[in-house]
């Protein structure tokens, strides 16, 4: 089956390649239009495993073998239609015989045209009043398809009877009936008209052609009179009784005894489960159909076959539209709260989910609406303000203060005062509020981060100046419109979920920008490249600033505003950080896979869920699946580059802990930015290296006196630089370590 998929069959003319069975064996002979260049090879199973791959060449073991891609789609010119095509020699014996009753009984015996029926036809019309009753033959409608219009008048049927005999007399039947097959419109799929049975078969029942029963070649036959009246999607019951009218057009013609009609008609419609939705990965093909009539506008690609080789991953396509399906479950039982609260209607949510490798910027998956069948808006590529998930470019930009060193570097363990604050700028007043105006007073700026503070990410950006921080989200791929204003810290501005996922690659891929793409090749017929995918890599953050990111967006998902995929199942390696505008977003990765999901209305109406609430369980869905395929299992733990260091602070004060210290947590530095001194909030001398100083509030400075106690430097621990490749734990941050006082220790004596 998926060596049939990917374009192999069993002839040796095939031009893709064809395959042998052998016993607990197959023998796989790449053709010249393989996108592999690469040896025949013979594959052997035992135990319904691959147990060996052999080359044919030199008969070596080889550890791996690619195949062909899978057909996607078939994609042709700017009137967007798509069709699969297929020969006569693979249509069913049972999908002819339902075509011809329903269409054409003689259609292999007449000559193109059939008096019987023309005479039939014009008797019903004069009788009705109107031109009502069909008289074209499979040859007729060929050549109405091809070269006329759908125009219903005897006036037309002169030139179409002229065209119709031309065909028969170069044409055999059969090459007809190929023809015929091929170019039959048989509804739409969104934004695409569905041309011919080979298509259709995939779109309405998610099958080969060659597999069609009884009933399903009797529902496509039943298609082509009105296909939009007879929609098996939208109309089920109207599809249904079309279909047992061709069923009994079957039985009188002779193809079917009074048994098999009887059971093939109480039988169910036998629809694609998810056809529509994320079958063939709708909104993906948008995309590349948009990107090659862009790119190649000079192209003819109906009349010029062309091969577009893309960068979906169906397994993880499917993983995605599950993920969606089941998160937006949630969402709209949360929604449904709301309208009886609210008692007003509200739409429904949409979706957008855009799944990439990280290190390449390749598109394995995306997801741009909840019904593509209901609505073709690509919110994948939709601009919306980002929120929160903008706010780790804002600590990013800080830290870069920390490669320079100095009392003025910025770091993890920074402090600030999370209160209500007015920020001027350009002579204008803003005054931000954190999340049910909740403030925290002095706070580290990993702990600012994780629980995602309003007030105390502005003074960061403040801290560091606005044109730094959208230098950073420029050089980082984002809207080149971005203003350095206050708000700019908050995501008050409109990006795009897929400019999102690339501005993120700068955390996952160790400080380089990755420029999203999903085309990676287009071939001409003759196999000529027209068009390869050359890597667009910016390095933007040193790669120490990008652990600190990571190591700070571990925190968002261990104790943060993403803690929720804990709570959900999800326990491999990662980081993120939500985002809640008008919308809800979440933006996340693990070493192999980096996945952002946007959730919100069309009309722009705010949400009102978080984006832990909306977008973070459509992520964890999604991942949670991937982790499942063989290329994403393997998540990594985050590795730190040569020139990172950890010693164990206070998690209040932000300094080296004391013994005084009731808790303490290992943070991690840029080497030569880590605070020197101790923590004097609980004793000890405080550091002199500490930069809560430039955000300290009126009344004084905001860490105590500490008492004159001397207490030996901590000495930094070192993490050696590991292998990008890698698989080894890093030191980051763990469960505070909480001290046992007398009385503690005195009941373990007990124990």
């Amino acid at each position: 089956m998926e060596l049939r998929r990917s374009g192999y069959g069993v002839s040796r003319g095939n031009p893709m390649g064809h395959y042998l069975l052998r016993a607990r064996a197959i023998e796989i002979f790449p053709g010249p239009d393989s996108y592999f260049d690469q040896e025949a090879a013979v594959i052997r199973f035992a135990g319904g495993r691959i147990s060996g791959i052999v080359s044919l060449q030199d008969h070596t073991e080889r550890s791996q073998y690619q195949l062909e891609p899978q057909l996607v789609t078939n994609l042709f010119d700017r009137n967007r239609e798509k069709r699969r095509l297929v020969r006569y020699a693979d249509i069913p014996a049972v999908l002819v015989q339902a075509i011809t009753s329903a269409e054409d009984k003689r259609f292999f015996q007449h000559a193109g045209f059939d008096p019987f029926r023309v005479i039939k036809a014009a008797y019903v019309d004069v009788r009705e009043g109107s031109h009502r009753q069909g008289a074209s033959t499979i040859s007729m409608q060929l050549a109405r398809s091809l070269w006329l219009t759908n125009e219903r008048t005897w006036r037309r049927k002169l030139p179409e009877v002229l065209i119709t005999l031309q065909l028969e007399q170069k044409l055999s039947k059969q090459q007809i009936f190929e023809h015929y097959c091929n170019q039959i419109y048989l509804g739409r799929r969104g934004s695409f008209s569905i041309q011919g049975f080979g298509e259709a078969a995939q779109v309405y029942l998610g099958k080969d052609l060659r597999q069609l029963t009884v009933p399903e070649a009797a529902m496509l036959a039943g298609l082509v009179q009105n296909p939009g009246r007879y929609s098996p999607f939208r109309y089920p019951e109207r599809m249904r009784d079309r279909r047992n009218v061709v069923l009994g057009l079957m039985r009188q013609n002779g193809y079917l005894t009074d048994r098999q009609y009887a059971l093939a008609i109480e039988s169910s419609l036998t629809l694609a489960k998810g056809a529509i939705e994320s079958q063939h990965a709708p909104y993906f093909v948008d995309l590349v159909n948009d990107f090659l009539q862009s790119r190649f506008q000079d192209i003819d690609f109906q009349t010029n076959s062309h091969r577009v080789y893309t960068t979906l991953d169906i397994d993880l396509q499917r993983a995605a539209s599950e993920g969606v399906r089941m998160g937006l479950e949630r969402v709209d039982e949360l929604l449904r709260k709301q309208r009886r609260h609210r008692r007003a209607a509200l739409p429904d949510a949409q979706v957008a989910l855009v799944a990439m490798d990280p290190r390449t910027g390749a598109i394995k998956a995306l997801v741009g609406g909840r019904n593509y069948g209901l609505s073709q808006l690509n919110h994948a590529i939709a601009k919306r303000q980002p929120g929160s998930v903008f706010k780790p470019f804002v600590y990013a930009a800080a830290f870069e203060t920390a490669l320079e060193g100095g009392s003025r570097a910025i770091t993890p363990s920074t402090t600030v005062i999370d209160e209500p604050t007015t920020f001027w700028y350009d002579q204008r007043a803003y005054e931000p509020g954190n999340f049910k105006n909740e403030y925290n007073g002095q706070v580290t700026l990993r702990r600012a981060l994780a629980k995602s503070m309003n007030v105390a990410t502005v003074k960061v950006a403040e801290m560091v100046g606005y044109d730094t921080v959208v230098d950073l989200a420029r050089r980082a791929g984002m809207n080149y419109r971005i203003n350095p204003t206050p708000t700019v810290a908050l995501g008050a501005y409109e990006v795009t979920p897929i400019e999102i996922a690339g501005a993120y690659t700068i955390f996952a891929n160790r400080g380089e920008a990755v420029k999203p793409h999903f085309v990676s090749m287009v071939r001409a017929q003759g196999g000529q490249v027209m068009f390869a995918h050359a890597p667009e890599k910016t390095a933007v953050l040193d790669p120490r600033v990008a652990y600190l990111m990571v190591n700070l967006m571990e925190e968002v998902t261990r104790s943060g505003t993403a803690a929720g995929i804990r709570a959900r199942g999800f326990t491999a390696p990662a980081a993120g950080k939500t985002g809640t505008s008008h919308d809800g977003w979440f933006a996340g990765f693990t070493s192999e896979l980096l996945c952002v999901v946007w959730v919100g209305f069309d009309d722009n109406r705010e949400l009102l869920l978080e984006g832990a609430h909306s977008a973070l369980p459509i992520w964890t869905e999604f991942m949670k699946r991937a982790l499942e395929i063989r290329p994403y299992r393997n998540a990594k733990p985050f590795g730190a580059p040569e020139g990172i260091v950890s010693i164990e602070v206070d998690p209040l004060s932000g300094m080296p802990a004391t013994p005084y210290c009731p808790s303490s947590r290992p943070e991690v530095f840029v080497a030569g930015s880590e605070p020197v001194g101790a923590c004097g909030l609980h004793g000890g001398h405080a550091g002199a290296t500490h930069v809560a100083g430039w955000d300290q509030p009126a009344g004084g400075p905001t860490t105590p006196e500490a008492p004159e106690t001397v207490v030996a430097r901590r000495r930094p621990l070192v993490i050696q630089p590991e292998p990008e490749s890698a698989a080894a734990p890093v030191e980051s941050p763990k469960e505070e370590k909480k001290k046992r006082g007398f009385f503690g220790r005195l009941v373990d004596v007990f124990k």
